[in-house]
């Protein structure tokens, strides 16, 4: 066997495939990548519509049927091409629901998948579990709005509960809607009030599927918020409500770049049945989750182990060190740093060290290209366990690192005193580089202490030698930026 053959057939068995038969959409993903942090290879989706057969007769459409089985016997010869092991094949509320789903399911057989019928329960609890890859310190409820049903699920501490699904899909909206704004409040209200699901005082709602992901698309662009990726887009529930409620109200909306027209055009639906589940289950905030019942039958299968990594830091150090960083290293920048930058805080110590992996592999960018590439990375890519202040402070630190300035219009995405321990993060490094060149054995020659109100860089006779004057000015930028005063000491 040949090398490339061997690396096409390694690339092959870490591949797992998701093949969902939703009620709107047939789609087929293939996840690559590390388990932890798996990245999309391959995304195809053809619109079947099978729901809307169901809702109006009880039974897939011949016409549906047809369009969904032609997709479902590409979506097998694909896998069985790439050599992909491991395959999950689920159909959900359409199938569940239809009389003649069972027939369908033998159909699908025929192509040579396996496919499963997910329960109601087993629909909401496996969505809940990829929120919950997600967002692993989560806890509220998970709302996972598909074509022929909602689920709702209560989730905390890596754990979910019962699940529960709901004839309250987006095709089933404009019907239910019909009768007038009031009735339909009555009717969806209390179909989510009957699941006995709730949000406790801080907790929140994440929102899962295509229809709820597309209002967070118009939610950022109506707010003039510079994200692609509405996955972790947090929003106070109060201010998300009133957002609802104009979509209810507006008699034609503005184009939103990635939004196609029939997604535009159910805005109001998914709108309005937001609206329902936020007065009714009260959370705090509202938080969108791009990963969902296809990324929670992928988290399943993970070890323990495997389940505990922190999704960032998995998802930076696989793009990073391809592109020339060095976790090692990294570690080493992050320790030599921790006297300005250290934080007690776990999660900020792993966010610092992603964006030190990030600045890393920028400084193998030419160096005209890093100021756009640094935002690139951080605002546009899909990053699982970085919502939009982490995005920023990633951006800050690489662009401190790279002597560029942070964009005003994403500043006030985070905090700012969030934003100044990011641009000290950029500094330190920075200066870290200057005067070791990253070479090991002159980490240990210079030593950054904070000694009444004076910050030193203390230098032994080696890293003595390595100070000129861009060195002395990139020092006195971070004692600047922290309010101290600068000193070098030559041991």
């Amino acid at each position: 066997m040949g090398l490339r053959d061997k690396t096409l057939r390694q690339a092959s068995s870490e591949r797992r495939a998701v093949i969902d038969i939703g009620s709107n959409t047939v789609r087929l993903v293939v996840y690559g990548g590390p388990p932890r942090a798996p990245t999309v290879v391959l995304n195809e989706k053809v619109s079947a519509k099978l729901g809307k057969g169901v809702a109006e007769t009880g039974s897939l459409a011949p016409k549906a049927r047809a369009t969904a089985l032609a997709a479902l016997g590409r979506y097998a010869a694909l896998v069985r091409a790439m050599g992909i092991q491991q395959v999950h094949t689920v159909a959900t509320a359409a199938v569940r629901e239809a009389v003649n789903g069972a027939l369908f399911l033998s159909e699908v057989e025929a192509l040579g998948l396996k496919p499963q019928l997910l329960s109601g329960e087993e629909e909401a609890q496996t969505s809940a579990l990829g929120v919950i890859g997600a967002f692993p310190a989560g806890s509220g409820v998970v709302a996972d709005l598909g074509g022929g049903s909602l689920e709702l699920v209560r989730i905390c501490a890596g754990t979910c509960e019962q699940g529960s699904s709901l004839p309250l899909g987006i095709l089933r909206l404009p019907a239910l809607r019909a009768g007038g704004t009031a009735k339909f409040r009555r009717r969806a209200g209390g179909l989510v009030a009957g699941t006995g699901a709730s949000c406790a005082a801080d907790d929140a709602l994440y929102l899962v599927g295509g229809s709820f992901r597309a209002l967070a698309r118009y939610h950022l662009h109506v707010s003039g918020v510079p994200l692609d990726d509405p996955h972790g887009l947090e929003i106070e529930a109060e201010g998300l409500l009133r957002r609802c409620r104009q979509l209810q109200l507006a008699k034609r909306l503005p184009d939103v770049p990635g939004l196609s027209p029939s997604r535009l055009a159910s805005l109001g639906d998914t709108a309005a049945l937001l609206a329902v589940l936020i007065q009714t289950l009260k959370p705090a905030r509202v938080i969108f989750s791009g990963w969902g019942l296809r990324e929670g039958l992928v988290f399943a299968q993970l070890s323990p182990d495997q389940r505990r990594l922190d999704p960032l830091t998995a998802g930076v150090r696989a793009f990073a060190e391809p592109l020339g960083a060095n976790s090692a290293v990294a570690t080493m920048i992050a320790g030599w740093t921790a006297a300005v930058c250290g934080s007690p805080d776990s999660q900020t110590e792993k966010l610092r060290h992603s964006a030190i992996m990030l600045a890393l592999a920028l400084q193998q960018v030419e160096p005209n290209l890093r100021g756009v590439t640094a935002l690139d990375w951080a605002l546009h890519k899909r990053w699982i366990g970085a919502g939009g202040p982490c995005r920023v402070l990633l951006a800050t630190c690489m662009l401190a690192n790279a002597n560029r300035a942070l964009p005003d219009d994403i500043i006030h995405l985070a905090q700012p005193q969030q934003v100044a321990d990011a641009f000290t993060w950029g500094l330190a490094m920075r200066l870290c580089r200057r005067i070791t060149g990253l070479v090991p054995h002159l980490f240990s020659a210079a030593e950054l202490q904070v000694r009444d109100e004076e910050l030193q860089l203390r230098l032994d006779a080696i890293a003595a030698e390595l100070v000129t004057e861009a060195v002395e000015k990139d020092f006195a930028m971070l004692a600047e930026q922290l309010g101290l005063k600068s000193a070098i000491k030559r041991c």
